[in-house]
């Protein structure tokens, strides 16, 4: 961090807020505005709104990113960078990683719509290699839900050589631990629900580049599909932003701890974590029965899909037909909360006993 940067934790809290004029509020309003008067910068409701624009800055703050641009769902992020791309374009991904773009990725290459080169991310020569005349590289490090880790500045500078275009889902790690920009990445993407809102009260994606030209490509390809956020929800993802730093550290803290007493626990046979963030991945000895099982049996921990709310949340992730096939079936993805680690830890303990 240059001296003359913020520490993320002040980015959070100050970026995104209305200009400090006398007599102002210090918190940014919620512009239900669909229409606008003629001659200003927002000319209708689906090309821009106060709201929206207020929270894609602190994004762009905390990402060191010179434009974001959010949307209805990450889905919608994700489409809007594949839909850009023309037809046939060859994309290097991981062959494992979050369930939607997965599914998305296996669709276009079975349609034809893109060449969809699925590589193990964890072998950097492997996906260098798969990189010679693709259009765009699609990293997730950690992956979803394996956690995998990628080498990040040494894939991003090997696709530069080579003027491939590389996007990064940053949800797992978020700006607090990686900023893929600063190693070169041309497009950040958030699933802004989880750790960003923080309160899984809602759903939203982002966005973030450096590249005025993508950018406007990205504007565009958000404003014709129609998948533009609605401004409560960018109101409440922008005051979970406030407060982000403290929950993912607190939360991190937790389950640093956890990690240590999971892998000494005779029941569980492998603990995956990348050594940050509040996800953890670990295997029971049993069956995918008991696997659910465990799941169906906490008091404090909720049995949900998601992550990165205050809340600890666990599931099995292969109960979902999307899940990749390598991931195993006894695998229990586990989303630490900001709950005192003690209470997590014996409602773990608690579940496990019914193996």
């Amino acid at each position: 961090m240059s001296d003359d940067r913020l520490h993320p934790e002040t980015i959070a809290i100050s970026s995104g807020r209305p200009d400090a004029l006398p007599g102002a509020g210090l918190n940014s309003s919620i512009s239900l505005n669909s229409t606008f008067n003629a001659g200003g910068p927002i000319n209708y409701g689906r090309t821009g709104n106060e709201t929206w624009e207020q929270l894609e800055a602190a994004i762009s703050a905390l990402e060191e990113a010179q434009s974001t641009l959010v949307f209805s769902c990450v889905m919608a992020a994700i489409s809007a960078v594949f839909s850009i791309l023309p037809n046939g374009a060859p994309i290097v991904a991981s062959n494992e990683g979050y369930s939607g773009t997965m599914a998305l990725l296996k669709k276009y290459h079975e349609q034809g719509r893109l060449e969809v080169r699925f590589v193990d991310i964890t072998n950097t020569d492997e996906v260098i290699a798969a990189m010679k005349g693709a259009a765009l590289l699609w990293l997730e490090s950690p992956t979803n839900p394996c956690l995998d880790i990628a080498d990040l500045p040494a894939l991003i500078t090997a696709a530069k050589k080579q003027t491939i275009g590389v996007g990064v889902d940053n949800t797992f790690a978020t700006p607090l631990v990686q900023q893929p920009l600063a190693m070169g990445a041309d497009i950040v993407m958030h699933s802004v629900t989880k750790f960003l809102a923080g309160h899984s009260d809602v759903v939203l994606g982002s966005l973030s580049t450096n590249d005025t030209a993508l950018f406007k490509r990205l504007d565009e390809a958000r404003r014709f599909s129609g998948s533009i956020p609605g401004p409560f929800e960018a109101w409440l993802a922008l005051r979970g932003i406030r407060t982000f730093p403290v929950r993912f550290r607190a939360a991190e803290s937790n389950a640093k701890q956890l990690v240590a007493r999971l892998e000494a626990h005779g029941k569980i046979t492998k603990v995956r974590y990348p050594g940050f963030g509040a996800v953890i991945s670990f295997e029971i000895d049993g069956s995918a029965d008991q696997a659910e099982k465990v799941c169906e049996s906490s008091k404090l921990i909720t049995h949900a899909t998601s992550l990165g709310g205050v809340e600890s949340l666990w599931e099995r992730r292969r109960r979902w037909a999307l899940e990749s096939p390598s991931v195993p079936e006894q695998l229990i993805r586990l989303s630490v909360g900001c709950e005192h680690v003690d209470d997590i830890w014996q409602d773990i303990e608690n579940s496990l006993s019914v193996l």
